[in-house]
């Protein structure tokens, strides 16, 4: 049993389908891209508390 009721084979059909439609590229910027706004969504709630610190 995986996550909610969908097994491994499930989720490697999905995620085959999905590379499918989308491919590695487009995969890959997208990645690039969620990760560097969780980067500055991080950097700007460290930024927020420092700041409330100093107050």
């Amino acid at each position: 049993m995986g996550f909610g009721g969908i097994s491994i084979w499930q989720l490697l059909i999905i995620l085959v389908v999905v590379l499918l439609i989308f491919g590695s590229g487009k995969l890959r910027s997208l990645g690039s891209d969620v990760g560097s706004a969780i980067k500055s969504f991080k950097k700007s709630v460290k930024d927020e508390k420092s700041e409330e610190k100093e107050d």
